[in-house]
């Protein structure tokens, strides 16, 4: 790049909204900041030193100017919810108890199920997938309501077996 070229690249930048430009080639690196520039805020992560023949620890570094993600805590099973068998989600997507909204549900709490029995409905990118049972026993407890969005790995009935 010659020095003509570099003065119409700054002119260019100083007129538009961007607050830095950056251009590379091969030998040549041309960095413009703009009074609108603000360098990014690092945040340096605490160190701590041990007597003198202990690691030195490291803290790793804190996101800036996020919200920390919301970490939703599995309820402890209570000690007679152990002998029950769980039917997980296997995937993320709307929950549907029936086949159709004028329909009944696959299952009701009280019905005794075989190993390939139908018990919902996810439904994930306009794909309705049937969830079957893997195994033989009661229906206990439905812990999911219908239409509603779940998560993978997401316990939706409780069986007896």
């Amino acid at each position: 790049m010659n020095f003509k070229e570099i003065q119409e690249l700054i002119r260019m930048v100083s007129k538009s909204d961007l607050s830095l430009f950056r251009i590379k080639d091969k030998d040549f690196e041309l960095t413009i900041k703009t009074g609108k520039y603000t360098p990014p805020v690092v945040h340096q992560a605490p160190v701590i030193h041990h007597a003198a023949a202990a690691p030195v620890v490291i803290a790793p570094p804190t996101p800036v100017a996020t919200a920390a993600p919301e970490v939703e805590e599995k309820p402890k099973a209570s000690p007679d919810q152990k002998k029950y068998v769980e039917i997980r989600s296997p995937m993320v997507g709307t929950f549907y108890r029936s086949p159709g909204p004028d329909k009944g549900p696959f299952v009701k709490v009280g019905d005794v199920i075989d190993s390939g029995t139908t018990v919902c409905i996810i439904e994930a990118m306009k794909l309705f997938n049937e969830i079957e049972s893997e195994v033989k026993g009661t229906i206990v407890k439905v812990l999911v309501d219908d239409s509603t969005p779940v998560e993978y790995d997401q316990v939706l009935f409780l069986i007896e077996p």
